[in-house]
């Protein structure tokens, strides 16, 4: 019979927990801030709809939410004179 041998599992092991760890961790990532996004876009998108006085300024406003990170960046920006 051959030997058990613990330092070769254990190195078996821990490769295969470092690549399963990877993967979950940028999967993990990558859903939540989509799910952010799509909530801050429905919420930008009833404000500039209901503020709008026509039609064209609500198509206009479904616009802007789907682009609202740019504006919230550029207000950062310039609060911070940067």
């Amino acid at each position: 019979m051959k030997e058990f041998d613990s330092a070769k599992l254990k190195k078996k092991i821990k490769k295969k927990v470092k690549k399963n760890i990877g993967n979950v961790n940028v999967e993990v990532s990558k859903s939540s801030g989509g799910f952010i996004y799509f909530l801050g876009f429905i919420g930008a998108a009833i404000f500039y709809v209901s503020t709008a006085p026509d039609f064209w300024a609500g198509a206009l406003g479904l616009l802007k939410a789907a682009v609202w990170p740019a504006f919230l960046v550029y207000a950062a920006l310039n609060g911070l004179n940067a």
